[in-house]
């Protein structure tokens, strides 16, 4: 039944469209056959498989795959080859792992085949995740799949040797388990490992690199205010040239979407890429000359007003709406959202005193924009972030701008909870329904959200931890806090600043499976940065009702077999 085969070289043919070794003895004749196979299926695409008793033959030489073997140039030379080639790498690394070809060549990786991550921010195991990692650069490579993220499409294909992006995603999670930081470790692991195989000082230095920093880019982005310039300035040094910050940011944006599902969507693709944007123009200043702030206020203000001119705004009018605002506003905010609220500014009645609420179902960040700008309420914060939360919606950003008159100018960016925007009528109308809900509520209304945490969240106990810390230049208080993520833990929070009588001017929301991982940028009444006792007064309070919620909400469970 089985046809003539099609020989491709002295070891291997092709038998009724699938590769076989010529003989039961060929990879023990000549070892480096266990990695020949893999290059001869993506040099062949036409050939669909591996022949059954091939695989087992590889099974029962992988013993093969020794020190010696691995020090071999030759291997060294098949493995770059695989890593290189056009078509293929993620399917036969794929394969490679299945068959434990790529656990026996790297070790590093033999010992996370099949680890488990516990927690709700890794969907799989580690050998997986790096895998998809790899796919999703591979992804960014193929100009077929552009749309997906244009971004990262665009600067992937412009990197001058992709290979050094793949092995920085091959070992970037390699240490997990080990002790100690993985980063770090793995960084170590990664460099004598592409030394070994034949790879320039000068790569083998920018893949640990690009290990013991994988993290940098979204931790920055998301935890930080990331139109500061002192921040901006700081990366760019971090990264030091504009081919790291490249190579970064698309290893960055394969491993977010490579972790989990959930956590890619159009909010943090327009975040790290704006992020990448700003990095790179201050690279292209040159470290020497760091962008100041007066810069990007007359920036963002020459977009702005360009675009309100096209809207039919009047340069006076444009100029009446700024005066409420300090620069730090425009720092803030890019040019579509400044106009945005300008155009809406300008359009209310001169000194009227009602609020205002307008939703931007698509805005610039890749998020559904709430807008409200009202007299500054008690327990604002608090009120508007319960009733967003009871409609099931994510927060990812908070921005609190008081105005020269009197008002506060309120910007939330919200997402589904699939990470998607709200771009479906009838849901903005709800939604804007419970933010006039929540301005009209009686001011000693009681606070809280009745929507129940997942049964799986409630499930991990993660205790609260906050860090308080003062940026001087900003003349603010940093708060950053880690707590179990669950319905009502923005309005919680709120409670307790209103209590303590502390200004709440922004927020950063991150989940990370379980855990919220946040950041709120505080003053006093007085707008100072808070004082030591004040911080570990608040400290203190958040603490104690952030854990009592957590407890009140595990309950339930204890009696749970």
């Amino acid at each position: 039944e089985s046809g003539p085969p099609r020989p491709l070289n002295a070891r291997f043919q092709v038998r009724n469209g699938s590769l076989e070794a010529v003989s039961e003895d060929v990879f023990a004749r000549s070892p480096a056959a266990l990695l020949e196979l893999f290059a001869l299926l993506q040099q062949n695409p036409e050939v669909r498989g591996v022949r059954a008793a091939t695989m087992r033959a590889v099974a029962r030489n992988l013993w093969l795959i020794d020190e010696e073997f691995r020090q071999n140039p030759r291997h060294h030379r098949l493995f770059l080859e695989i890593l290189r080639s056009p078509v293929g790498v993620t399917h036969e690394l794929r394969r490679m792992n299945t068959y434990g070809v790529l656990g026996r060549y790297i070790p590093a990786f033999g010992r996370v085949v099949g680890r488990m991550q516990y927690d709700l921010f890794h969907a799989y195991t580690v050998d997986a995740h790096t895998l998809f990692v790899v796919s999703n650069l591979r992804r960014f490579a193929t100009p077929r799949y552009v749309q997906e993220h244009p971004d990262a499409s665009r600067v992937m294909q412009s990197l001058p040797r992709s290979e050094v992006a793949y092995l920085a995603a091959l070992f970037h999670d390699l240490a997990k388990g080990r002790g100690g930081d993985h980063s770090e470790l793995g960084a170590v692991d990664a460099e004598a490992f592409c030394l070994e195989q034949g790879l320039s000082p000068y790569d083998a230095r920018l893949v640990a690199w690009l290990v013991r920093n994988h993290l940098e880019l979204s931790l920055t982005s998301q935890k930080q205010d990331i139109h500061d310039p002192q921040v901006i300035n700081a990366f760019a040094r971090k990264v030091g040239d504009e081919t790291h910050l490249d190579y970064l940011y698309v290893l960055t944006c394969a491993d977010v979407r490579g972790t989990n599902p959930k956590l890619w969507n159009s909010w943090k693709a327009t975040l790290f890429s704006d992020f990448y944007q700003r990095v790179k123009r201050a690279l292209r200043r040159g470290l020497e000359s760091p962008i100041d702030p007066e810069h990007l206020v007359r920036e963002t203000q020459d977009g702005a007003r360009r675009l309100a001119v096209e809207h039919g705004i009047a340069e006076e009018d444009i100029a009446a709406v700024w005066l409420r605002f300090t620069p730090g506003y425009f720092l803030q905010h890019s040019p579509e959202e400044v106009a945005w609220h300008t155009r809406l500014l300008a359009e209310r009645e001169a000194g009227a005193d009602e609020p205002l609420i307008a939703l931007d179902p698509h805005s610039v960040r890749g998020t559904t924009a709430a807008l409200i700008f009202a007299r500054p309420r008690r327990h604002g914060f608090a009120r508007t972030t319960a009733a967003l939360d009871e409609l099931g919606l994510n927060i990812v950003d908070a921005r609190i701008t008081p105005t020269g008159d009197g008002f506060t100018l309120d910007l939330y960016h919200l997402l589904e909870d699939d990470g998607a925007p709200i771009s479906d009528r009838d849901r903005l109308a709800e939604i804007e329904q419970a933010l006039w809900r929540s301005l009209r509520g009686a001011a000693d209304a009681p606070l809280a959200v009745s929507r129940r945490a997942p049964r799986q969240a409630r499930m991990f106990n993660t205790p609260t931890q906050i860090t308080v810390a003062v940026d001087e230049r900003n003349r603010r208080s940093v708060l950053e806090l880690t707590a179990g993520d669950r319905p009502g833990l923005l309005c919680e929070v709120g409670q307790v600043l209103m209590q303590e009588k502390i200004e709440l001017h922004a927020a950063k929301i991150m989940t990370v499976g379980e855990r919220a991982e946040d950041v709120f940028y505080l003053t006093d009444f007085d707008n100072r940065p808070l004082s030591a006792a004040a911080a570990a007064h608040l400290k203190g309070r958040l603490v104690q009702a952030l854990d009592a919620r957590q407890a009140a909400l595990r309950a339930p469970l204890a009696g749970t077999p």
